[in-house]
């Protein structure tokens, strides 16, 4: 059985480019436990099952502003010495089947699992935005009179109250006279 990962592992390796959600090769290589050269290489033997919407190489401009978003000054270390291939969510599929391991399997179901929570997350957020607009067209007339019976407190609090007890002060000069 292949190490299992936690979402936040495997979804702070999902970057929005080219407005697509995608892992570089290398993160998937990581998780895949092998190297981001056989990684590559075994996609390049099988470049017909990866058309540009499953995976697609970075241009030289878009790792540079990746790069731009680390603060690091060795990019070797980085793994950026090369233009690093982006797979989408259908690419990261066919790459189980490309790559052939039980882990690449296990890792893959994973993966899958996370893109679908993350697509329900924001589904849901869609939704729940959607609700809370109808519920404040269908509110907004109650809340007015709840905004009015509140003005209305307001100015009852605002009038001038007869005082209830005393002050200490008061209290102190009723004592003085009582002497």
């Amino acid at each position: 059985m292949a190490e299992q990962f936690s979402v936040e592992q495997i979804a702070g390796k999902i970057y929005f480019i080219r407005s697509t959600k995608v892992m570089l090769d290398r993160d998937l290589a990581e998780l895949y436990g092998v190297e981001t050269r056989r990684l590559k290489e075994q996609v390049r033997r099988n470049i017909e099952r990866f058309p540009d919407d499953f995976m697609f190489e970075l241009t030289q401009e878009e790792l540079k502003n990746w790069r731009s978003q680390f603060a690091t000054s060795n990019q070797d270390v980085m793994g950026l010495r090369v233009k690093p291939f982006a797979f989408s969510e259908h690419g990261i599929l066919m790459l189980s089947s490309v790559l052939k391991s039980e882990r690449a399997i296990q890792v893959n179901i994973q993966i899958m699992r996370i893109f679908t929570k993350l697509r329900r997350a924001l589904l849901d957020n869609e939704d729940f935005r959607r609700e809370l607009d109808e519920f404040k067209q269908i509110t907004e007339d109650r809340f007015q009179i709840v905004f009015e019976t509140l003005d209305q407190l307001l100015v009852i609090e605002s009038k001038p109250r007869k005082k209830i007890g005393f002050t200490v002060k008061e209290k102190i000069r009723e004592y003085g006279k009582k002497r």
